[in-house]
C-alpha cells in the first residue's frame, strides 16, 4: 500500500507538467483547428532557453530563469506561425499540408537545439534538495512547487476562458471562426495571443519537465509528446477541460501502474488507454459539445 501512494504521489506530479503542456497544445488546436506535431520540440526549445539563462549568460535562480525561457519561446511561437506555419494554413484547404510543415518544423528545431546545446545530457543549476515527507507522499520542494504552478494555471485558464473578453473571443473563434469575425472579432488578434499563450505554456512544461526529471536531452519534449497526445485524445481533442481531465488520468494511470508492471512500460499504458479510448468513446472521456 505504501508503493501505492509513493506512486499517486508520482502521479500528480507528472498529471501536473502533462496538465501545462495538454492545455497549451489544446489551446492552439483550438483556435487553427490543426495539430502541432513540432510542440514536443517547442517544450524542449524553451527548457533549453531557461538553461541558458539559469546556467547560462545570466545565471539567474530557476524560477526567474523559467518566466524568460518561458516567456522567450511565446514570442518565438508567435514568429513561427506568422511567418511559416501561418501562411501555409491561408493557402492550403487541407490541414493535411500543415501537419507535413509542422513535421518538417519539428526536425528543424531538434537539429537547431543539437547544433546549439549539444546531444549530452544536461541539468538545471539548482541546490540538491531533501524529500518531504507530507502524510503518505514523499515529494521534494521543487516538485510541490510545480504542482502549485499547474494547479494555479489552470485556475486562470478557467477564469479567462469563463470571464474575460479574451476566453469569450478564444471559445467563439474555436465554435466557428467565420462566424467569430463577422461578429466583429479581431481573429489576427486573437490567433497572435493564443500562439504567445500556447508557446509561453509549451516552454513552461518543457521546464518543469525538466525540473522534475532531474534532466533534459534535445529529444526530451519529442519523447514526452506521445504522452501528451494521450492525455489530450483521451479526454477529448480541443476541449480544455478535457485536457486537463486527460493529464490527471494518464499523469496518475502511468505512474501507478508501475507499481504493478515493470517500470520500463509505464508509458505503454498511456498508449493502451488512447486505443481503448479511440475504439469506444472516439470524441473523448470526457468530450462535451463546444470544444472549450
Amino acid at each position: 500500500m505504501q508503493q501505492f501512494w509513493l506512486a499517486f504521489g508520482f502521479g500528480l506530479v507528472t498529471a501536473s507538467v502533462l496538465a501545462i503542456s495538454a492545455v497549451g497544445l489544446s489551446l492552439q488546436f483550438g483556435i487553427t483547428n490543426y495539430i502541432n506535431f513540432a510542440y514536443g520540440d517547442f517544450m524542449a526549445l524553451g527548457a533549453f532557453l531557461t538553461l541558458e539563462v539559469n546556467s547560462g549568460f545570466l545565471h539567474l535562480n530557476i524560477w526567474f530563469a523559467m518566466v524568460g525561457g518561458s516567456l522567450g519561446m511565446g514570442v518565438l511561437a508567435v514568429l513561427i506561425n506568422r511567418f511559416l506555419l501561418s501562411p501555409f494554413a491561408r493557402r492550403f484547404d487541407k490541414t493535411f499540408y500543415v501537419l507535413i510543415v509542422t513535421f518538417g518544423l519539428s526536425l528543424i528545431i531538434l537539429n537547431v537545439i543539437y547544433a546549439i546545446w549539444g546531444a549530452n545530457v544536461r541539468a538545471y543549476n539548482m541546490p540538491i534538495e531533501q524529500v518531504l515527507h507530507i502524510g503518505p507522499f514523499l515529494l521534494t520542494r521543487n516538485q510541490l512547487i510545480v504542482m502549485a504552478i499547474s494547479l494555479s494555471l489552470m485556475v486562470l485558464v478557467h477564469i479567462m476562458l469563463k470571464t474575460t473578453r479574451l476566453g469569450k473571443s478564444m471559445r467563439a473563434m474555436s465554435d466557428n471562426t467565420t462566424l467569430a469575425m463577422t461578429s466583429g472579432i479581431d481573429t489576427k488578434r486573437i490567433t497572435t495571443i493564443t500562439w504567445f499563450l500556447s508557446g509561453t505554456m509549451a516552454g513552461l512544461a518543457g521546464t518543469v519537465l525538466g525540473i522534475t526529471e532531474g534532466n533534459l536531452t534535445p529529444a526530451s519534449g519529442e519523447l514526452f509528446l506521445f504522452v501528451i497526445f494521450a492525455a489530450v485524445i483521451v479526454g477529448g481533442v480541443g476541449s480544455i477541460y478535457g485536457a486537463m481531465a486527460g493529464a490527471v488520468l494518464i499523469g496518475l494511470a502511468t505512474e501507478i501502474s508501475a507499481v504493478f508492471i515493470n517500470p520500463s512500460y509505464k508509458l505503454d499504458v498511456a498508449f493502451v488507454l488512447l486505443i481503448l479510448t479511440l475504439l469506444f468513446r472516439p470524441s473523448g472521456l470526457f468530450a462535451r459539445p463546444g470544444k472549450a
